[in-house]
């Protein structure tokens, strides 16, 4: 550490705003704060920008899912393709366009960062002191900035527990799981949360025995219990297997197979296991002792309602401050950090926050689940559509499609919607932007949808809803 006298330490440049990692919510702290003249910079450890949204996460796990989506609709009209997929597949050849994706995605961060005139810096941030930080480079002698502000965007990395032992090889998290070389025959997944359903589902679309565990009766246990048994019910009609309520012993590769012991004695047998058990807070090597910033309970970074953390001028978005930990809202958050750090007034963070989950089938809500609803308001109206009895589902052959309204006990006021289906991610927009605007639920029956839409489900369910409220009913 380079110290001048005085104790006073020699910094290299001065910032007003200084972002730590380039994932969603570092990314649009950064260039917000850019637009609004100040002087910004980023520092990311990893050669390319993005995060592990971008290389390890979202994009990859979303170019597997169009693949497997394909393979689906060739096996579903195999009279037409006479399809197969070939032994020994390369994972390379389902994930064909993933580099050409990546690089695209690069470039145009790239471009977004130096039109915002941002300085970049590649390499390991560690806090000093509340103004000032080291920068360890790959080559070089390291750097010390400063500034009176700062972004901690850095991520989270898989919780590993003991009992699991990771090798990359055999037994994989959900950081490594896509360097698999091969297709395998068969798959067991530990978890039932978001990470684990998505792959669980896409891994089981393209043909892989697919087994998940967890110790929960369901898995995506915080979602309405309708979209979770439609899930469950399209896993097991593709072949997969959910054992729920079940705590997992000991997991090892016995030099044929990866073993997976259970408490209540079940043995499983895989080619791979994926080990989905959560992620934890990316901060280690911050060094955050020197700033006297602890992790909570959960190991992840509290913020208040302005996500500052308990030292003024730190803020924290992403990831590394706990769910929902989606990319949608680790950008609005950090949108918001540099508006809060240089006053610039937003309107309260949208309570109505769609959550999207990318199995196959798809899943999203936004607002109060039917359970929710009822704990709150007591006395609700639901309406609901099934795809199949939609035109565009049954020309798309969409199986377990759902679309759910939940309403207050007079039927009028929207509370959430829930789909569950193909297209489910992009539906649900139109339920966010109804709440959003307090729209009543005859805004659906009102309004023309094109035919034939999977939005006409909204007109369905409205219609459901309509016809169960006692004053209104003989009106449709």
């Amino acid at each position: 550490m380079n110290q001048t006298a005085g104790n006073t330490i020699a910094s290299n440049k001065q910032y007003d705003l200084i972002v730590i990692g380039s994932g969603p919510a570092g990314q649009k702290s950064a260039v917000q704060a850019a637009k609004l003249g100040k002087r910004v910079t980023l520092i990311e450890r990893d050669r390319y920008l993005g995060g592990a949204c971008v290389h390890r996460g979202t994009i990859p796990s979303k170019t597997l899912r169009e693949n497997a989506l394909r393979i689906t609709h060739m096996r579903a009209n195999a009279e037409l393709s006479n399809f197969s997929l070939t032994d020994n597949l390369e994972m390379s050849v389902l994930i064909d366009r993933l580099d050409e994706v990546l690089k695209a995605h690069d470039m145009f961060m790239e471009k977004q960062i130096r039109r915002n005139h941002i300085d970049r810096f590649h390499g390991r941030a560690s806090f000093i002191d509340k103004h000032h930080i080291e920068i360890v480079k790959p080559r070089g002698t390291p750097d010390i900035l400063r500034a009176e502000q700062y972004t901690i965007a850095t991520g989270s990395y898989p919780r590993t527990p003991s009992n699991i032992p990771i090798d990359h090889e055999h037994i994989y998290d959900s950081d490594s799981i896509l360097s698999m070389l091969y297709l395998p025959k068969s798959l067991t997944v530990l978890g039932g949360g978001v990470i684990a359903s998505e792959y669980a589902s896409i891994f089981q679309a393209l043909d892989v025995k697919v087994t998940m565990v967890d110790k929960y009766p369901l898995p995506l246990g915080f979602l309405d219990k309708d979209l979770t048994a439609n899930f469950v019910h399209a896993f097991e009609h593709m072949g997969g297997h959910w054992i729920g309520e079940t705590q997992v012993k000991k997991v090892f590769w016995d030099g044929h197979q990866v073993i997976t012991e259970c408490a209540n004695g079940e043995v499983i047998q895989s080619e791979k296991l994926l080990c989905a058990a959560g992620r934890i807070a990316n901060v280690k090597d911050l060094k955050l002792e020197n700033i006297n910033l602890t992790l909570n309970e959960q190991g992840l970074i509290s913020v208040d309602d302005y996500l500052q953390t308990d030292v003024p001028g730190i803020f924290a978005a992403g990831d590394v401050i706990g769910p929902p930990a989606l990319a949608s809202t680790s950008m609005e958050q950090g949108r918001r950090v540099s508006c809060n750090a240089y006053n610039v007034k937003t309107g309260a963070m949208g309570q109505m926050i769609p959550i999207g989950i990318y199995g196959i089938p798809e899943l999203s809500s936004v607002g109060l689940s039917e359970c929710a609803a009822r704990k709150e308001y007591g006395d609700i109206i639901v309406g609901k559509a099934i795809f199949e009895e939609i035109a565009r589902g049954q020309i798309s052959g969409i199986q377990d499609g759902m679309l759910k309204i939940v309403c207050d006990g007079k039927g009028e006021k929207i509370l959430g919607v829930m789909i569950v289906g193909e297209g489910a991610t992009e539906l649900v927009h139109i339920g966010q932007m109804a709440l959003l605007s307090h729209s009543s639920v005859d805004i659906f029956v009102e309004s023309i949808f094109n035919f034939p839409t999977l939005a006409e489900a909204y007109r369905v369910a409205a219609l459901s809803v309509i016809g169960q409220r006692k004053r209104h009913n003989k009106h449709y």
